[in-house]
């Protein structure tokens, strides 16, 4: 059913019409066993019944009609789709997401503005400062670093529809090779078609692209702070407690945390990142997260 539940999916898309045209050819043929254009011209039209040729659900039977790929996958496709409910307007945001969205601008501003980024710091300094007293400073921040890295996974993967994405690449593909096959055979009328597919698929590509924003909501809400935590520790009560001298792997011996290793990237910047991205594909290793498309 992997491959037919999209092709059914893609026929509704068409609308109801098309839907109701793939049952009653699907009945007929389960009855006789093959199905012709004069057994059902009464009930669908020639371009439906075209339609539903293109679509490769119905197949030449060796010169003696037409059969339904895998009838009964097609019939629990159409089930489905029926009793699929409509999508909303927001593509899946509840009120928390959107909430967090707005937290999420707020806490953007603390890049800029010292007042926001010293209550942000102050506030998380109640939960880490003990920490900072008892870890050597790179301990800590490598420990934050594992810390948003693996929120941050167990997020997208929870939140992402990867199997989604993967059959709207699968889509894609398709309806490239139809439309390739389409001006071949200079079908003018395949191709009108084809061309209403893209534009919908691209309205779908559009809902996708705000399913993938959802879970950067929620990451960054949680990152945000904790980056600006080390950021004002950096430039403020942090520096109490920074050796005058920190060796780190790669660059050796920095004198300090604010010392520019990588162009204007200082110190601390650079070690952070380098540890959430080492770390972060080893929890995505650990865990089996799945984080790239992947087919039905």
């Amino acid at each position: 059913m992997a491959r037919t539940a999209p092709k059914v999916e893609r026929l509704a898309d068409d609308g109801e019409a098309m839907t109701d045209a793939l049952g009653e050819v699907l009945t007929v043929a389960e009855e006789q066993g093959t199905v012709t254009w004069s057994d059902v011209s009464d009930d669908i039209t020639s371009g439906e019944w075209g339609r539903l040729i293109e679509s490769g659900l119905l197949v030449d039977a060796d010169g003696e009609g037409f059969v339904i790929e895998d009838p009964e996958a097609v019939r629990e496709a159409l089930e489905d789709t029926d009793a699929e409910p409509e999508a909303d307007d927001d593509e899946g945001w509840s009120q928390w997401d959107k909430l967090a969205a707005l937290g999420t601008v707020g806490l953007f501003a603390g890049y800029s503005i010292n007042s926001i980024r010293n209550a942000i710091g102050g506030t998380i300094d109640i939960a880490l400062g003990p920490l900072a007293e008892v870890l050597p400073f790179y301990v800590l921040i490598l420990v934050l670093a594992v810390f948003t890295g693996a929120t941050s996974s167990i997020l997208q993967d929870q939140m992402m529809d990867m199997s989604g994405m993967g059959d709207h690449q699968e889509k894609m593909e398709e309806i490239k090779e139809r439309r390739k096959k389409a001006k071949e055979r200079d079908d003018e009328e395949a191709l009108e078609r084809i061309e209403q597919e893209q534009m919908e698929l691209m309205t779908d590509q559009l809902g996708m692209f705000k399913q993938q924003f959802r879970p950067m909501v929620w990451i960054m809400l949680i990152n945000i702070p904790v980056f600006l935590w080390i950021y004002w520790m950096v430039f403020g009560p942090g520096l109490t407690i920074a050796s005058p001298v920190i060796t780190l792997p790669i660059f050796g011996e920095v004198e300090s945390w604010r010392q520019g290793l990588v162009g204007p990237m200082q110190a601390w910047i650079v070690w952070y990142f380098l540890c959430s991205l080492s770390f972060t594909q080893i929890i995505r290793k650990a865990l089996n997260v799945q984080t790239t498309p992947t087919a039905s």
